[in-house]
C-alpha cells in the first residue's frame, strides 16, 4: 500500500466451467526497455499480444471453449478485441463504466449512459430487461437483469454487442453491475445465420462472465497456497520451470480431489456431467469431501513449506545426489562465498 514495486508479470490462460478451473499456458512478460530496439524490437510483445497468442495456442491445442472471458483490463482494449476477432476467437469481456466513445448530441457516451436507455418500471414490468436467475456455489440464488444496449457502433445486431447485467436496472449499483462486450450474435438476429459461433442469449452471456471469476480463485490458490511467486532463481528458464512445476502441482490437486480411493469408494468426488439448467455458475452447491488417506499426516510447521529435515537422510541424499554421510571439511576451511545479488534476468526483475 502506498508504493509501487517492480515485479515479474506473467500472462496466463485458465480454462473454467461450472465444475472446475484449469491452468493452460503461462508466458512471462518482458518490458520494452530490456530489448535493444525497445517496442520496435522483433522480440518484444505487449501483454495483450501475449494474451491473444495464448488464446490461439489453447485453441490449436484442441482445448474446447465457448468464449474468451476477461476483465476490463483486456475488454477496454480495441486492439485486443480485434486480435481475438481476427483469430476467430469469440469473447465476453468487461468494460469500465467510464469507457467512452464518440457520440452525437444526446446519444450515449459511456456504458452507464447506454444502460439507462432500455425501459424499466419494476420487476413486474421489466420493459426491455430480461430476468436472469443466478445460482451460486453455496446454493443461494439471485435474480439479475440483463439487456442489450447501444453505444456508438455497438448494438444488439452490431459486430460487437453491449450487454448490461445488474441487480437493479433503476440504480445500476456499482458493485453488482456488469458492462460486457461480446461478439456472439443474439438469437434471431441478422448475424446469426452467418456466424461461425452459435448464438448466445442474455442468460448465456451472464453465465459465461460469471464463470470468469473462477480465474480469480485460481490465482489465490496458485499464488498463495502453491507458491507461484516464491521462486528463488536467476534466469528466465528457471522462472518458467518453477511456474510449470506449480501448475503441475495444481493439476495434481484436482486429480487427487476427483480420484476414487480403492479402499473407500463412497468418499470420492467424480467429475460432474455438463451443466444443466439451474446448476450453480461456480460449481455444485455441496463440496465433495477430501479423499481419506491422501492428506498430510500433520502440519508441516510453516505454511507452504515442507520440512525436509523430517525425512530420512537417504531421501535427501537422493535429491542432492550425494551420500548421506558427513562431508569432510576442506583443508583451508574457508567459508563459501555467497552468489552476488542482482536481477533475475536481463528482461525481468525481482518479484514483489
Amino acid at each position: 500500500m502506498g508504493k509501487t514495486d517492480n515485479g515479474i508479470v506473467t500472462v496466463t490462460t485458465c480454462w473454467a466451467d461450472e465444475n472446475l478451473y484449469y491452468p493452460l499456458h503461462a508466458v512471462p512478460y518482458s518490458p520494452a526497455h530490456h530489448f535493444p530496439e525497445g517496442k520496435k524490437d522483433p522480440g518484444f510483445r505487449t501483454k495483450l499480444q501475449i494474451a491473444a497468442e495464448l488464446a490461439g495456442t489453447a485453441k490449436a491445442a484442441g482445448v474446447t471453449f465457448r468464449a474468451v472471458a476477461a476483465d476490463c483490463a483486456y475488454g477496454d482494449q480495441d486492439s485486443f478485441r480485434r486480435q481475438l476477432g481476427a483469430a476467430g476467437l469469440p469473447f465476453v469481456m468487461a468494460l469500465k463504466p467510464s469507457h467512452g466513445t464518440w457520440a452525437y448530441g444526446k446519444d450515449a457516451y459511456t456504458p452507464v449512459d447506454a444502460a439507462h436507455a432500455p425501459t424499466w418500471t419494476d420487476p413486474d414490468n421489466p420493459g426491455d430487461w430480461t430476468g436472469v436467475e443466478r445460482t451460486f456455489r453455496d446454493g443461494h440464488t439471485e435474480t439479475w437483469w440483463a439487456a442489450d444496449a447501444r453505444l456508438g457502433w455497438w448494438g444488439p445486431d452490431g459486430n460487437v454487442r453491449l450487454v448490461v447485467a445488474t441487480t437493479d436496472p433503476a440504480t445500476l449499483p456499482a458493485h453488482t453491475t456488469w458492462y460486457l462486450a461480446t461478439d456472439l450474435p443474439r438469437p434471431g438476429g441478422p448475424r446469426e445465420a452467418d456466424s461461425p459461433e452459435p448464438a448466445a442469449d442474455l442468460h448465456e452471456i451472464v453465465r459465461i462472465y460469471g464463470i470468469r471469476h473462477w480465474i480469480e480463485q485460481s490465482y489465490k490458490q496458485i499464488k498463495d497456497e502453491l507458491g507461484w511467486a516464491d521462486f528463488q532463481v536467476r534466469s528466465d528458464t528457471g522462472i518458467r520451470r518453477h511456474q510449470t512445476l506449480v501448475t503441475c502441482a495444481f493439476s495434481f490437486c484436482w486429480n487427487t480431489w476427483f480420484s476414487r480411493p480403492p479402499e473407500v469408494p463412497s468418499a470420492t468426488a467424480t467429475p460432474e456431467p455438463p451443466r444443466k439448467p439451474g446448476q450453480p455458475e461456480r460449481g455444485p452447491s455441496q463440496i465433495p469431501p477430501a479423499p481419506p488417506g491422501q492428506l498430510a499426516p500433520r502440519d508441516t510447521g510453516r505454511p507452504g513449506l515442507a520440512r525436509p529435515l523430517d525425512q530420512p537422510p537417504a531421501m535427501l541424499a537422493s535429491l542432492d545426489e550425494r551420500t548421506p554421510t558427513t562431508r569432510t571439511p576442506s583443508p583451508d576451511k574457508r567459508p563459501r562465498r555467497r552468489p552476488p545479488t542482482g536481477p533475475l534476468h536481463p528482461g525481468l526483475t525481482n518479484h514483489r
